[in-house]
């Protein structure tokens, strides 16, 4: 087992690390292309071989307290449903949150419910001062998600990112350790 993130519980979720025997679900989730259209790294298609090297820089990012990436999973039934990477700047006190939902879960309230666990941790355990987010300016869902967990739309990157031959507007979003402060416990 590769160990790149203490567990984190929610309501309905079990973030946690990633293991070996994830890849298969992985590959499957992470290769629909509506998928990786959202996402500014994400290779389509996914091929044979690629979960289980991007689950080594997982470990590798997490062994250099670069990154720590949680597997999304429901309690129910331990399903891997999506990933969550908190990317971290050490020197800075600041931390990048990136994430993505297999397209059969959709708008159920999961990547909310497990940002919120993400930024919780973040600030409460990891002591940052600082957490952002960008997202694809046509992918409404994701802005919609950083709005719930306390974020603040911080400005447009225009034409920051080529993906697949187009240029993408990036959305970007912020939040401090006394906007977290200030939040009053909320439900997903």
């Amino acid at each position: 087992m590769m160990k790149t993130a203490p567990p984190l519980l929610t309501e309905r979720l079990l973030l946690r690390s990633f293991t070996l025997e994830d890849a298969q679900d992985v590959q499957r989730l992470a290769g629909d292309r509506d998928i990786a259209a959202t996402l500014t790294n994400m290779p389509h298609p996914y091929k044979d071989g690629m979960a289980e090297e991007w689950m080594r820089s997982c470990y590798e990012k997490f062994k250099k307290d670069e990154a720590l990436n949680f597997a999304i999973t429901l309690i129910t039934d331990k399903d891997l449903i999506g990933a969550i990477e908190l990317r971290l700047d050490q020197k800075n006190e600041n931390g990048e949150l990136g994430y993505w939902i297999g397209k059969p879960y959709w708008s159920n309230g999961y990547c909310t419910e497990a940002a919120r666990a993400v930024v919780a941790y973040s600030f409460e355990v990891l002591k940052l001062n600082r957490l952002h987010a960008r997202h694809f300016k046509r992918n409404v869902a994701s802005g919609r998600v950083l709005e719930k967990i306390g974020m603040h739309y911080e400005g447009c990157f225009r034409q920051h990112i080529k993906k697949w031959d187009n240029f993408e507007d990036l959305m970007g979003y912020g939040m401090l350790k006394s906007d977290f402060d200030s939040l009053a416990p909320i439900s997903s």
